[in-house]
């Protein structure tokens, strides 16, 4: 039994918290709703300081695992995987806690209650932390955050092994800069539809302990003191039993830049009694004027700290409590065994987006091999942001000399700048284009390795985001990437682009032989990477984001309708489309049925047989999408299934999925779930049932009719 589910021993801890709480004086209540909580020795606290991240490994405090970029994890497609990845990363925050206890280090970073994932829907490619999330489409986005959760928070009868965080709640994807002041206006039926389900699902299906507010505002309310989302919809609704937190110093936007309120008071008033039990920032000290002008009864506030103490106790902080995982050590951080699962992770995370045959490369047949661009040699370009210290790194040009070994000759240049026209401050500009067309020159195979970092696409106000805080300005390369790759291309010579970014990228393909989305790959990625491009892996990763051709296609950056966005509502044609990955080998769906052609309560099971028709291994990614027929504003089709089938070349799987009734079902304008009569679409295969998924793998899908009564 999952401690989440032990109903008794949640109601023990709750009993603990509130005889806790209510030996606290009113100062001390206060003091334990910031962050950075200070000891209450009277009572026995300890300090903790809430603050921790783990996105993508344990986060900001030393050695630790990183693993690629949440957006490369969603393009595995892998729900067994993330469990996996998360409770890797929980053994790590559990091993560093008990040694950070050991000598008494309560500082910022140091806890066990980890604020990830970041389960915001990635509606538009220019926003810089798009690559903190799991993509553009609500279902991967739940199925994804459910297992990480489960994987973080653990199975323990007695204890969680860490507290995870579903965040930003809610409708947050852009633009940064104006994050503390925009109100991001969605309708019901988008917000039902696309921006709640991931958060519905991380709080009824994982339980997940934490629900961290966003920035903005949605349809006029801060969302760390929205009562529409904090307690009609989270806590009402769908029965969240855990605790909210606030995004750091959101609540202070209240006054300063949503102008809802006009002072400290109101707005950490505001923040309480609609449900925000903690305050990342210093705002909630605060709260006491609040409770003594009667803004804020206490009985509140109380509750807001037996939701704290409830979640404290539950990872075993309380009372010198025992736990299971108090043995584990500093050998299980960045150990042998997380490296090996780092490297196979990030392996399965690289998208193949074109190959006109010349991957997989033969080292024996080539003498010389020219290593290009910005993001060749660089660290910052493995990890993205919200990442911890690896023990060790391997870059794209480390990855291929430790491949290649004394065998093959590696040329390497720098190119150009990420996106100042020059390497050297003091050059005329453009200062590496001799050095590109000589390794041109001197080699048999060209890679080129472009893209962004953190320091481009991430937060805004992250250190040293100096380009367009934290957003992209468009879809194309910035600086003189673009030049790179053209001189490459006209050079003559074979040329694999590597992309290394956190979000869609538009190139010309023309401009190289093969082109390979390497995300932000983590500190394994060179090995990675080379050991995919050279045959010993192959592809498997599939797009969680669509590629459009320019941001000229887009609504406007602010405007959040679905309309005209993502692979569910756009009305152009994708560059490279959502779903979509090309594999060494060949994958062939045949005998593709449902049990029944009318739709049950129990809903429908497709049945079909994949196999592989090559002469490789690989894992092909089966995906199941539906399109509702005859509804005006309908989604064109919606994933609703996927899974993860390994064949050996030769091989064949006969599969059954169970798709149910509700997978049939749409919200209408008023925000309802509605399955209605008429007919279905059923499409399965290893890709989108679009015509430019079609055109760029020579092959559609497979579909069946499903009458709905």
């Amino acid at each position: 039994m999952d401690l989440v589910k032990n109903e008794a021993k949640i109601g023990e801890f709750r009993k603990r918290a509130e005889e806790l709480v209510s030996k606290m004086t009113l100062e001390e209540k206060v003091s334990q709703t910031l962050n950075h909580a200070p000891a209450i020795e009277r009572l026995g606290i300890k300090a903790y300081d809430w603050w921790n991240e783990a996105l993508h490994g344990v986060a900001r405090a030393g050695t630790a695992t990183v693993f690629p970029q949440a957006i490369g994890l969603a393009a595995a497609f892998d729900e067994d995987l993330m469990e996996e990845l998360g409770d890797a990363v929980s053994t790590e925050g559990r091993a560093k806690f008990n040694i950070q206890q050991k000598f008494s280090d309560t500082d910022i970073y140091k806890g066990l209650t980890f604020w990830a994932p970041n389960v915001n829907i990635f509606r538009d490619p220019r926003w810089g932390r798009g690559q903190e999330t799991y993509g553009e489409d609500p279902y991967l986005t739940s199925r994804l955050g459910v297992r990480y959760i489960k994987g973080l928070q653990g199975h323990d009868e007695d204890h969680m092994k860490a507290a995870a965080c579903a965040k930003h709640f809610a409708v947050h994807s852009g633009p940064e800069p104006e994050r503390h002041h925009f109100n991001a206006v969605a309708s019901i039926k988008d917000m039902r539809e696309t921006y709640l389900p991931a958060f519905k699902a991380c709080v009824q299906e994982a339980n997940v302990e934490t629900v961290m507010g966003a920035y903005n505002r949605t349809n006029g309310e801060p969302c760390c003191g929205s009562k529409t989302l904090l307690k009609d919809i989270l806590r009402d609704e769908w029965g969240f039993k855990g605790h909210v937190v606030s995004d750091c110093w959101a609540i202070k936007d209240f006054h300063t830049g949503h102008m809802v309120t006009s002072d400290e008071v109101e707005s950490v008033s505001l923040a309480m009694n609609n449900g925000c039990d903690l305050n990342c920032g210093d705002l909630f000290v605060y709260l006491k004027d609040a409770v003594e002008q009667g803004k804020v009864k206490e009985e509140r506030l109380d509750e807001a700290l037996v939701n704290l103490f409830t979640t404290r106790m539950k990872l075993g902080m309380m009372d010198g409590e025992k736990t299971a995982f108090d043995s584990i050590g500093m050998d299980q951080v960045d150990s042998k065994e997380h490296r090996m699962l780092n490297l196979n992770t990030s392996a399965k995370t690289l998208v193949l987006l074109k190959n006109d045959g010349i991957l997989p490369l033969d080292k024996s047949k080539i003498k010389t091999v020219g290593v290009i661009g910005p993001n060749a040699d660089s660290r910052r370009a493995l990890v993205g942001n919200y990442e911890g210290t690896a023990s060790r790194y391997v870059t794209v040009l480390e990855g291929l000399e430790d491949y290649l070994g004394d065998d093959v000759v590696i040329r390497y240049s720098e190119g150009c700048d990420l996106f100042r026209d020059r390497v050297s401050g003091l050059s005329k500009g453009d200062d590496r284009i001799s050095e590109v067309k000589s390794v041109c020159e001197d080699s048999d195979v060209i890679f080129v390795v472009l893209g962004l970092d953190a320091g481009i696409e991430g937060e805004e106000g992250d250190a040293g985001n100096e380009f367009a805080s934290g957003d992209k300005k468009d879809l194309f390369l910035p600086g003189l990437q673009n030049e790179i790759l053209e001189t490459a291309a006209a050079s003559g010579k074979p040329v694999v682009l590597l992309l290394l970014v956190g979000s869609a990228i538009s190139v010309d393909e023309k401009n190289a032989n093969a082109i390979v989305q390497c995300w932000y790959p983590g500190a394994m990625g060179g090995r990675a990477i080379a050991e995919t491009v050279f045959g010993d892996r192959n592809f498997e990763g599939k797009l969680p984001v669509t590629f459009y051709r320019s941001a000229a296609e887009l609504p406007d950056f602010t405007d959040y309708s679905m309309k005209g966005r993502t692979y569910r509502y756009m009305e152009t044609e994708a560059l490279y489309p959502f779903g979509y990955g090309l594999s060494y080998t060949s994958y062939d769906y045949s005998d593709v049925k449902a049990d029944r052609t009318v739709l049950g309560d129990d809903g429908i099971n497709v049945e079909f047989t994949v196999s592989n028709t090559g002469n490789r291994a690989g894992r092909e990614t089966v995906q199941v999408y539906v399109k509702v027929c005859g509804v005006e504003g309908a989604p064109r089709y919606q994933l609703k299934a996927f899974k993860k089938v390994a064949l050996e070349a030769g091989a064949s799987e006969k599969i059954t999925i169970n798709l149910p009734r509700e997978s049939f079902g749409l919200f209408n304008d008023n925000g309802e779930f509605v399955i209605g009569s008429g007919k279905a679409v059923v499409y399965v295969g290893g890709q989108q049932p679009d015509a430019r998924s079609e055109e760029l793998l020579g092959k559609g899908v497979a579909s069946v009719e499903i009458e709905l009564p």
